[in-house]
């Protein structure tokens, strides 16, 4: 799915027509003939793009031509200078571009005269426009464990404590994890890709996934493996406070006032706290309302024809006239 969407934005266009293996992505069960049980998130696609699916017959490679082959090729003339990338999506870039520089200098399979570029310049005003990317994801059902974990290609995923135990669904993309539950998203996380059958695998936390059951169980902020990975202010807090008989109390409420207020502000009130080594709960509170107080707003101008030119006296000898006289009360 995802390679549909990047393959459309670059070429400009969808065409109408689009050849496939009958890889799993895509085909539940290939039957006699042309007959294919189509997945439905594929269907889906398929029909937000509005193109017509063919599939290929099984073991016959002459059908789809030379994309094999020229794929093939296209590999070894691209990866011998592949640079090295920190991310995926810096490498992702750069074979982008560099398969697009290829375009420029590849002669077209079928017209010998003309280069890839030029033949798509030409069809590129056949094609389909495509208004919004597909919503790629695979879709799975999953129950939540009593740890408010859960499992997916060996690696595990946290979600909310008030979900353990639960069914939720799991949106699978590329390059992350979805988990929406009642109609909302509840989780996310960067999906992770450690595989090896004789690990364990990755258990991937979010400590704020874990507060509720923090609030009932002040002491698993010690030794919970959620909490181990708190950002650098917050454990320099966590560090004081729990010197202190009570501190892990203090520190469970201070951690869930991220649940009600900006996070961002929260870090600023604790680096504000142990910056002048004040480091209680209620200090902390205290300068999270100071950074929240919303500053008066200059007074609005008033107009010269609502000014008054001449103001108002205040009389009250009319009051005197009161005294010695009789009245109801």
């Amino acid at each position: 799915f995802n390679a549909h969407e990047h393959a459309f934005r670059v070429f400009q266009g969808a065409a109408e027509r689009g050849i496939y293996d009958n890889m799993k992505t895509a085909v539940d069960r290939v039957g006699k003939g042309k007959r294919r049980d189509v997945n439905r998130r594929f269907q889906a696609m398929v029909g937000h793009y509005l193109f017509e699916s063919e599939f290929c017959n099984p073991a016959a490679g002459w059908e789809k031509g030379q994309v094999e082959k020229m794929v093939r090729d296209a590999r070894q003339s691209i990866w011998h200078d592949a640079p090295k990338c920190k991310t995926l999506d810096e490498l992702n870039d750069w074979l982008e571009q560099k398969c697009m520089s290829l375009w420029q200098s590849t002669t077209h399979p079928n017209y010998g005269d003309r280069t890839i570029e030029q033949v798509w310049l030409d069809e590129r005003k056949h094609l389909m426009k495509v208004q919004a990317p597909f919503d790629g994801f695979i879709e799975h059902t999953k129950k939540v464990s009593s740890t408010c974990l859960v499992n997916f290609e060996r690696n595990k995923y946290s979600v909310p404590a008030s979900f353990a135990n639960r069914l939720v669904s799991l949106r699978v993309y590329p390059e992350r994890i979805l988990f929406i539950a009642e109609g909302n998203k509840v989780a996310e996380h960067v999906r992770q890709f450690s595989r090896d059958h004789n690990s364990k695998g990755v258990v991937t936390y979010d400590w704020r996934h874990y507060l509720l059951v923090a609030q009932r169980k002040p002491g698993s902020l010690r030794n919970g493996a959620p909490f181990k990975e708190l950002p650098e202010c917050f454990q320099h807090l966590q560090d004081t406070l729990l010197r202190y008989e009570g501190g892990d109390r203090d520190m469970v409420d201070i951690l869930s006032l991220v649940l009600h207020h900006d996070e961002q502000l929260v870090k600023e009130a604790i680096e504000q706290s142990l910056n002048v080594g004040l480091t209680s709960k209620q200090h902390v509170i205290n300068c999270l309302h100071r950074l929240m107080d919303i500053p008066t707003p200059d007074p609005l101008p008033i107009k010269k024809a609502l000014q008054l030119e001449q103001e108002p006296t205040a009389d009250t000898s009319i009051y005197e006239q009161l005294k010695g006289q009789r009245h109801a009360h």
